[in-house]
């Protein structure tokens, strides 16, 4: 009975993993906005979701990269490496800072609204889920 939960709930897990990952890079994006030589950084949310549904990446355990180390020296990924690190890109300036700096508010901050919105529907889309679910297992 759990595999059918997961197996109906994977891909939602999948685009929430990343879109949350997304909303801390957006989210560091405008908290570095005066910091000097900082670059904007966005993901891949395409190929982060297409990563995920295809097992590369798996959310919300944190593994999925495949990491090896060649020396006892070398330091493991942890539990805060995302699985959707590998898809982190850096957004193309339109307009340079004197600074350096390539965030621009008002880009960001379109982004941002626009995650917590898709954020939102895939949140909505569970909620169906379960409740049809539910209407399915009453009697």
């Amino acid at each position: 009975m759990s595999d059918r939960f997961d197996s109906q709930f994977s891909i939602h897990r999948a685009a929430l993993g990343a879109l949350t990952y997304r909303q801390e890079l957006l989210a560091s994006n405008i908290a570095n906005a005066d910091t000097p030589n900082f670059k904007a950084r966005d993901i891949d949310f395409k190929g982060a979701l297409a990563a995920a549904v295809a097992g590369r990446a798996s959310g919300s355990n944190g593994g999925g990269l495949g990491l090896t180390t060649t020396s006892p020296r070398h330091i493991t990924a942890g539990a805060q490496d995302s699985p959707f690190a590998a898809a982190i890109g850096y957004r193309t300036e339109f307009q340079p800072n004197a600074d350096g700096n390539t965030v621009n508010m008002d880009i960001e901050r379109s982004a941002f609204a626009e995650n917590a919105l898709r954020l939102e529907a895939v949140l909505t889309f569970i909620r169906g889920d379960i409740k049809d679910m539910q209407l399915a297992m009453s009697p």
